[in-house]
């Protein structure tokens, strides 16, 4: 395997990323994200970019961050224990955009590299990422859109990397305790260091640079949609679920709170407003069911009417 590492050139990769995301997401929504930046105690630090109380989005945050230590979180460690007492070095960019109209779906996306290092021993390095959708009212065009730029960025790869990273993404963000994918899915991928460096790097900047693509024309054709008291409750109400998958199964949480990340900066991925039900259903034949049909894996590129994977 090729063991040379281009940190440098990751990092400016993923810098850009955070820049180019910032200004589409500034034009989109007419308001200024607010910038910080961060150290921390024991190595590195990043950005953190917020924006509150736009005009599109409630709530949207794109960070960048580089940390590193002695010794790997136990997030990392679980399914990599060979991994423990290594020296780490993690970067990434993470996103999570919550919109005002329960007609635009959330969406999150992240992409990182890690390297852990043992004196006398070469690195190891992988990248991990994706990109998935989380919709309220969903609408076939858009996830079929979602899922061919999902496509799209793994074509030049490979045609088996696309149904592997996808069905990798809905077993990845389901939660058990609901029997349910936390929405319609994209692309998830950790540990990836099969193929060369150059080349994962070259799979890794794909996925990035197609996030936009993906969600911006959703975006554009959703936003103005009239909604009411209704739509925005069931907004309010789905979001639970968002947050029961990010406090409790999440890894890149845990890492970040583990690791000594900036708690502010993890847990903006958090929405700002969120309501819970006791043993909410939504009436059969209504709008509100219609999520819960979309909520199994699927197989979003096949003609309409395609059956589930």
């Amino acid at each position: 395997m090729d063991q040379t590492i281009d940190i440098d050139g990751v990092r400016a990769y993923l810098q850009g990323l955070q820049e180019t995301l910032t200004e589409a997401m500034e034009q989109a929504d007419g308001r200024r994200f607010r910038r910080e930046r961060w150290q921390r105690e024991g190595g590195g630090g990043g950005q953190t970019r917020v924006l509150a109380g736009g005009e599109v989005f409630e709530q949207a945050g794109i960070n960048f961050s580089e940390v590193s230590g002695a010794g790997m979180p136990a997030a990392a460690t679980a399914h990599r224990p060979q991994l423990a007492g290594r020296r780490f070095t993690a970067m990434g960019v993470s996103l999570v955009f919550h919109p005002r109209n329960p007609y635009v779906p959330t969406t999150h996306a992240n992409v990182r590299l890690f390297v852990a290092e043992q004196e006398g021993e070469p690195p190891i390095w992988w990248f991990g990422g994706g990109f998935d959708l989380t919709p309220y009212y969903p609408f076939e065009e858009d996830i079929r859109h979602w899922h061919t730029q999902a496509s799209a960025a793994c074509v030049p790869f490979g045609e088996t990397v696309y149904p592997r990273f996808k069905d990798w993404c809905d077993r990845y963000f389901y939660l058990p305790h609901r029997r349910e994918t936390r929405g319609v899915g994209g692309l998830f991928f950790d540990d990836l260091n099969e193929w060369p460096f150059e080349r994962s790097f070259a799979f890794l900047r794909s996925v990035g640079d197609h996030f936009w693509p993906a969600y911006e024309p959703i975006l554009s054709r959703r936003r103005d949609t009239p909604y009411g008291e209704r739509e925005r409750d069931f907004q309010l109400y789905r979001r639970g679920r968002y947050v029961e998958f990010n406090l409790v199964y999440d890894r890149g949480t845990l890492f970040g709170l583990q690791s000594g990340g900036r708690t502010e900066s993890i847990l903006m991925s958090l929405p700002p407003e969120v309501r819970w039900r006791y043993d909410w259903q939504p009436e059969p034949g209504s709008a509100e069911a219609a999520l819960y049909a979309c909520l199994q894996p699927r197989d979003w590129l096949s003609p309409p009417g395609g059956g589930a994977t």
